[in-house]
């Protein structure tokens, strides 16, 4: 597993001044935003602030709009340019959109855990005749699924498995070919509560053996201890970007959900609640 080096001095992403238009709409607007390896960071935001659409960007999915001077607004690893297969091999991106697709049928009928996982080699949902994967490919699929506790869903139907379960193949899917990095899109969707808390330890072993964990949601609670660094968005754009004890207070809370937001902290956890559900309200 990779762990960054203090000679690592490119950042893992560079974004500047970056604008995504779709129907008219800026759904990103000049968002500038660099992260480094071993650089843990949420980035909050409540439905519509711009998320998916970050995940979007990143992914090479969505593209943002030119600079006038040429300078690129994108850049991961330090490159513009990437074949996708490439870059899913160093940073592996895991989404709810994915999984919400491959529970709806997009993956082969009766794909199994193991064959799911090994797809991530070739940057497809599930294994075709044209894929030819090795023992050693086969073996360190193995030891993804053993990473996220789930060997025993190798065999298994991903069309037979909970939520939780099937979230964690795609998480092994995504360790598969040993990336720098992992890109988590609202990955507690749908999880129960146990189920949550043990996906959310699974990332905390991951960050502190050295993968960098890029942490996209709007749930506050999921912000683990590891996590240092906090980017709030709201309105496709960044409002503040900074360490977690400062950004995560009741004053930027309630500016980013335009509502009144008490937060809290404890044992390196936060929480928030909304004047609503505060009693006499």
């Amino acid at each position: 597993m990779h762990t960054p080096q203090s000679h690592d001095r490119t950042p893992l992403l560079q974004i500047r001044d970056a604008t995504v238009v779709k129907n008219s709409n800026r759904v990103l607007d000049r968002i500038t935003l660099t992260i480094r390896e071993g650089e843990h960071t949420a980035v909050l935001g409540p439905n519509g602030a711009g998320k998916s659409s970050l995940i979007r960007l990143i992914a090479h999915l969505d593209y943002p709009l030119a600079h006038e001077d040429g300078t690129p607004p994108l850049l991961i690893f330090g490159e513009e340019l990437w074949n996708v297969t490439e870059l899913r091999s160093l940073l592996g991106i895991v989404s709810a959109d994915l999984q919400h697709s491959i529970l709806a049928g997009t993956l082969p009928r009766r794909t199994r855990g193991l064959d799911a996982v090994i797809s991530g080699f070739f940057a497809s949902y599930g294994l075709f005749r044209h894929h030819h994967f090795t023992p050693v490919m086969r073996e360190q699929a193995r030891q993804a699924l053993a990473l996220m506790e789930a060997s025993h869903l190798a065999d298994a139907y991903l069309e037979a498995m909970s939520p939780g379960e099937v979230r964690r193949v795609m998480i092994a899917r995504a360790l598969v070919s040993d990336p720098r990095a992992l890109l988590l899109d609202e990955p507690t969707t749908g999880l129960d509560l146990m189920a949550r808390h043990r996906f959310l330890s699974t990332l905390q072993n991951l960050a502190r053996h050295g993968k960098t964990i890029i942490l996209v949601t709007h749930h506050i609670e999921e912000i683990f201890p590891e996590i240092d660094r906090v980017v709030l968005l709201r309105h496709g754009r960044v409002l503040l970007d900074g360490r977690k004890s400062e950004v995560l207070t009741s004053r930027h809370l309630s500016a980013m959900f335009e509502g009144p937001v008490t937060v809290q902290a404890s044992g390196g956890y936060y929480t928030a609640r909304s004047s609503a559900d505060q009693p006499g309200n």
